[in-house]
């Protein structure tokens, strides 16, 4: 047992002051109570409030941010920027791979995102020959997340095809290519990673309606659930016109619509960018238990659109936040974008808060918490008996922070720029940054610019 003395709290209940958290053997909060800081075994100096799950990554992605900035035709947009990617992940070993995802995770941590959904689509080798063990690659995803302290929720990607309709896939996806047996015994073999761990859960990602066909899903999706019967499922979806249009080329409806007619997404369901929706679709979601997976640096640097904020909110419907192919990997900023987005739409203020009582830093804040632990599955997300022991410390002497408490310590971190105001961070009660540093970060730092001088040389 370890007793933490947190001077201001962000709790299920709302903010309180000197608080006693006694945390148990397995990393949960087994009691809060008012107390004195000389009761505690360790002091935490700053405001507290639950670690923010990032539920959308593509771990590789982080060490090619920055790189597509040059106009690629006549028309640039997502399509071309997929090219780009695909090149990029030609050269990526294994070992490449587990460096980038642990850099990547550092800053993750360093930023208050105290667990990850990876969405882990990189299986093979760049031939698309299988390795000789099968899980290779999620294993190299596991051992970065173990490095870092990160909670992890490893989400294999199901691909196999190229377009809607069964259309055989690129040479450039060979590396993401499943039958459905392989896909299986993948999970299988993975299933004992995941047991008896308590900051790891395992799940699996459908990459796509493009990528499997109605038939795959039926074949797969009944043995997952016998494998990993609470386990979170991923979808991307209706990020781009084009794909929405290319659905109803293939089978008359668009594809959150055949989503909801021919499966039932509950509330292990994750959709992930959801944003062309129509109306129906947007009602069909938010009144479903799922979540909307919502990326909004990545959905700006690529030109995706924007999604039905307003509307999906005065709907009950629930969100989360990701950082997808990590062009930012802030919490500040990915919240940030979603107001500012609306604020320019009605050219108004404090948008997306709308009745609720509650300053708009604090609100987004708390859906985006209980929508990521949602579809991460991890048992986090809020501050209370029961609950992972997941926290971030907010730097209240920084200047930024000055003077502020509750509600603005939140508003002043996410809206008054891209200061590092994380202090220190924990995750299943352990604490994996120490004012505003990794202990292992300048060994995985230094690892990190070796792999990417060869890779980009």
């Amino acid at each position: 047992m370890n007793i933490f003395f947190c001077p201001q709290i962000l709790l299920s209940q709302g903010w309180s002051e000197n608080q006693l958290l006694e945390i148990d053997d397995q990393g949960r909060i087994s009691s809060i109570c008012e107390g004195r800081s000389d009761e505690a075994e360790q002091q935490i100096h700053g405001a507290v409030m639950p670690g923010m799950p990032n539920l959308h990554s593509h771990a590789f992605q982080r060490a090619m941010a920055g790189l597509t900035e040059t106009r690629s035709g006549k028309e640039d947009s997502f399509w071309s920027w997929r090219k780009r990617m695909y090149q990029f992940l030609e050269v990526l070993t294994p070992e490449d791979v587990q460096v980038i995802a642990s850099q990547l995770y550092l800053e993750m941590l360093k930023a208050g995102f105290t667990s990850v959904g990876e969405f882990h689509y990189l299986h093979h080798a760049v031939d698309g020959q299988k390795y000789d063990n099968p899980a290779e690659m999620s294993e190299r995803i596991l051992a970065a997340s173990d490095a870092t302290g990160i909670g992890l929720t490893h989400l294999p990607v199901l691909y196999r095809y190229g377009d809607f309709g069964a259309k055989e896939p690129s040479l450039q996806q060979c590396r993401f290519l499943h039958q459905p047996e392989d896909f299986l015994r993948l999970l299988e073999r993975l299933l004992p990673f995941f047991e008896q761990h308590t900051v790891r859960r395992l799940g699996m990602a459908p990459h796509s309606l493009r990528a499997v066909s109605p038939e795959l899903l039926d074949e797969v999706l009944p043995t997952f659930h016998q494998f990993c019967p609470e386990g979170p499922l991923h979808l991307h979806t209706a990020e781009q016109t084009a794909e929405v249009e290319d659905c109803l080329e293939w089978c008359g409806k668009r594809p959150v619509q055949w989503l909801f007619e021919n499966h039932e997404p509950d509330a292990r369901w994750c959709l992930i960018h959801a944003t062309h929706l129509d109306e129906r679709e947007r009602e069909l979601l938010a009144d479903s238990e799922a979540v909307a997976g919502l990326c909004p640096t990545t959905e700006a640097n690529l030109g995706d659109g924007l999604f039905p904020m307003q509307e999906f909110l005065s709907e009950g419907g629930s969100f989360g936040i990701g950082s997808d192919s990590h062009i930012s990997v802030s919490v500040s900023e990915e919240l940030r974008w979603l107001e500012y987005q609306q604020r320019l739409l009605q050219r108004q203020r404090n948008l997306l808060c709308g009745d609720s009582g509650m300053s708009t830093g604090r609100y987004l804040f708390e859906k985006a918490l209980a929508g990521g632990s949602q579809a991460l599955g991890l048992g986090a997300g809020q501050l209370k008996e029961g609950s992972r022991a997941d926290w971030l410390v907010l730097d209240y002497e920084h200047p930024l922070l000055e003077g502020r408490k509750g509600d603005a310590l939140l508003d002043g971190w996410i809206f008054s720029g891209n200061a590092p105001l994380v202090r220190d961070v924990f995750v299943g009660g352990k604490q994996v940054i120490h004012g505003g540093r990794h202990l292992e970060e300048e060994t995985i730092k230094n690892t990190y610019r070796k792999t990417l001088k060869r890779i980009l040389s």
